[in-house]
């Protein structure tokens, strides 16, 4: 039982990070433009076949197609809010969500009529895994998990350090007074797309290592990483880490009594017992 649970556990700390990476960008568009990005799912597939381009027709490795699927999805989420979100940005945040459902449906149809609905992988064959114990880890985990502290700890410093960071907190604060101070609130919103769109990407690339690429990729965590950043405090991208590690830990641990159909269960009912209990998260505020 021990060796079970240890077992799940690391598999929740991988589903975890993958989570947190979603949600931080969930909780930076809505810290900024007040709104849920119900589209980020599918921002996340559409990075993930763009790393599958490079791998594919270009050989390259999956670790060296990351930055430039995350550069194209970045590419691709200013061009959507160019095209689509801005247009409706002083409406009502019900018309943006909406917008955002549609546009989710746009992409997913998009995936599937240019790369087909079958599942597809960056490498194939077997790769054994490391034995600890009894414990299995296999590579990609560590990959996951590792390229997850570090895109993590990159944002912290981009947030702490840099004027455009700093720029960010202060819109998340007060919109209105980020303004009448001077800052410059389009690049700010041009910086929170790029962000969430490289954040989207990675987490897309990491899930497909994890399981397997198709155009359902990203819509299937889309309630685990909505859960992920409320019980953390929608808004605030750091309580989306925590909330990340609390929704993968516990939707594993739950196949200990319940069946693995009903992980998302478990994450909905996390999710149902913070608003109830604690409506700002477990770390409120903004930015």
């Amino acid at each position: 039982m021990l060796a079970d649970i240890l077992q799940l556990l690391m598999f929740g700390i991988v589903f975890g990070s993958i989570l947190a990476l979603g949600a931080i960008g969930i909780s930076v568009i809505f810290g900024i433009l007040r709104f849920a990005h119900f589209a980020h799912g599918d921002l996340m597939t559409v990075g993930a076949y763009f790393a599958l381009l490079f791998v594919a027709v270009l050989d390259w490795p999956v670790l060296l197609a990351l930055p430039a699927a995350m550069a194209l999805t970045a590419v691709a989420a200013v061009l959507i809010d160019r095209v689509l979100y801005r247009h409706f940005r002083r409406s009502s945040p019900v018309v943006l969500l909406i917008s955002s459902f549609g546009m989710a449906l746009v992409l997913r149809s998009l995936v599937q009529i240019v790369a087909g609905s079958e599942n597809q992988v960056y490498v194939s064959g077997i790769t054994l895994p490391l034995v600890i114990g009894e414990l299995r880890i296999k590579p990609d985990h560590l990959t996951i998990v590792a390229g997850a502290v570090v895109l993590v700890a990159a944002f912290h410093l981009f947030l702490k350090k840099t004027t455009m960071g700093k720029a960010m907190r202060a819109m998340s604060d007060n919109p209105d007074l980020a303004r009448i101070s001077g800052i410059d609130t389009d690049r700010v919103v041009l910086w929170t797309w790029i962000i969430g769109g490289c954040l989207a990407a990675a987490a897309g690339v990491f899930l497909a290592l994890d399981t397997r690429l198709n155009p359902q990729l990203g819509w299937n965590v889309l309630l685990p990483m909505f859960a992920a950043a409320i019980v953390g405090g929608i808004g605030r991208p750091y309580g989306a880490i925590a909330g990340g590690l609390v929704i993968g830990i516990a939707t594993e641990l739950s196949t200990l009594v319940f069946l693995p159909a009903y992980k998302p269960a478990v994450a909905f009912i996390f999710m149902l017992i913070v608003l109830v209990w604690r409506p700002t998260g477990i770390f409120k505020g903004s930015l």
